[in-house]
């Protein structure tokens, strides 16, 4: 019996010569953000409460009930 999904697969060899090589190995183009305040950041970082925590199990038993009444 033949397998009806076949997994064929071919290593990825790409020819290119040596200075083109380099030139994609060395090219890096970034932008800095500089107008980014970390400190403002990390003061509205935002902290799970019992509420959140509650809400976030309530909605779990509702997915899973939703799912099984499906």
């Amino acid at each position: 019996m033949e397998s009806i999904m076949r997994n064929d697969t071919k290593t990825a060899v790409v020819q290119m010569e040596a200075n083109v090589l380099a030139e994609l190995l060395t090219e890096v183009k970034e932008t800095i953000a500089s107008n980014i305040n970390l400190n403002e950041l990390v003061s509205k970082k935002h902290r799970y409460g019992i509420v959140d925590l509650w809400n976030m199990r309530r909605n779990t038993r509702t997915a899973n009930n939703r799912r099984r009444n499906f």
